[in-house]
């Protein structure tokens, strides 16, 4: 006997809209079904259309029609940030400031949810405006060699003239002439200004330049490396003599903080797994002898470092985990930094802290990401 699987896909629904949810969405029910609904806001009646249904409790839809809107929704200022356009922007409806109040919820939400805590953390505007901000794109190309966006949680290319987020002149005249197909292009404004295409960039943070070779990471804020670094120092803490870690540390960005706090006598050790980033971290740190890059993965490296003092930890979106937060905790630093682009990650790896001894001290966000659900946290943990 067959079994008929629900599947709402291309459904068309009138829903009333409840709280933001992570990821860009706000939560609806119909039905007794979770519909997970972008381009909406809290408290409005919407005509939404799902768009992805796997069969289980939830499904994902887009708001195709505002019925009833909210007072903080506004005129989105980019033609594409909508239902089956782009899919890099969830907030361009949504008043700068309140977008920021959506990401506190968010923010607030997981961390008691997941990591069992209790936070009036707020999270912080950083200076430039909600556009303009975005100094490092990386394009798509279709099989028409067109260069574009994708659309949200597809590898389908949105060809666009222009991208709103980026600094403006940056984009036009790439996204207007023809690439390889299938290809990439990747461009970035650096601290000079200029425009790089697939070439070394240099920016500035800590009071030093850092020239970077094509594709090795940098914040694309232009204000939050030394937002980062502002925060770093303070908590990090790391005693004269002392040693420190820096995990999954890229360039180096926070050894160069650490090693002025340990001094001449102490040691960094920054371990990242990106051997080009590696290579600028050790040119542009080259001046600071106590600190010592590894390459390779951070749960291979660890085991052969000797016990720090502080660890600094800096980790892809799923966060630490399980095993490397018993594999730091058991190595029983004073103070740990954890930067964060994922709330949820975050909000799962207090608790695994909390079951470790380690408690959390302290907290900031930053809106790193404006007129996307994205945020940029920082947590400090103490034993």
């Amino acid at each position: 006997m067959s079994v008929s699987v629900l599947d709402w896909t291309d459904r068309v629904l009138d829903v009333e809209v409840g709280a933001v949810a992570h990821g860009g969405h706000c939560v609806a029910r119909h039905e007794g079904r979770v519909l997970f609904v972008r381009h909406a806001l809290p408290g409005e009646r919407v005509r939404a259309v799902v768009t992805d249904d796997q069969g289980g409790s939830f499904c994902l839809a887009d708001a195709i029609a505002v019925l009833e809107a909210s007072p903080d929704r506004v005129a989105a200022p980019c033609t594409w940030a909508r239902a089956g356009g782009c899919g890099g922007c969830d907030f361009q409806h949504v008043a700068p400031a309140v977008q920021r109040d959506l990401k506190t919820f968010v923010l607030r939400e997981q961390l008691s949810r997941l990591g069992g805590v209790d936070s009036d953390v707020v999270v912080e505007e950083l200076p430039g405006g909600p556009l303009g901000w975005r100094q490092r794109i990386r394009l798509a190309v279709d099989d028409e060699g067109r260069a574009g966006l994708r659309a949200h949680h597809s590898h389908e290319v949105v060809p666009i003239a222009d991208c709103l987020l980026a600094p403006s002149g940056m984009l036009p005249d790439l996204l207007a002439r023809p690439w390889p197909p299938g290809s990439h292009v990747e461009v970035a404004v650096d601290a000079t200004g200029e425009r790089r295409l697939g070439e070394p960039s240099v920016q500035h943070a800590a009071g030093r330049d850092w020239e970077l070779s094509p594709g090795t990471f940098w914040q694309v804020h232009p204000a939050l490396a030394d937002a980062l670094v502002e925060v770093v120092s303070a908590w990090a803490a790391a005693p004269p003599g002392g040693v420190a870690w820096d995990l999954y540390g890229g360039v180096g960005l926070f050894a160069a903080v650490l090693a002025a706090q340990v001094g001449t006598a102490g040691s960094v050790t920054v371990v990242e797994s990106s051997a080009a980033a590696v290579a600028d971290g050790r040119r542009a740190l080259a001046d600071l002898r106590q600190v010592d890059f590894r390459v390779g993965r951070v749960e291979r490296v660890v085991g052969g470092l000797p016990d720090p003092s502080v660890v600094v930890a800096d980790p892809p979106r799923k966060g630490l985990q399980k095993r490397m937060v018993a594999e730091i905790c058991g190595r029983a630093p004073s103070r740990i930094v954890y930067v964060a682009c994922d709330p949820a990650a975050l909000g799962r790896d207090v608790r695994l802290f909390a079951e470790r001894g380690y408690a959390l001290a302290e907290v900031r966000s930053f809106d790193a990401f404006p007129m996307t659900h994205h945020m940029e946290s920082v947590a400090l943990f103490t034993r």
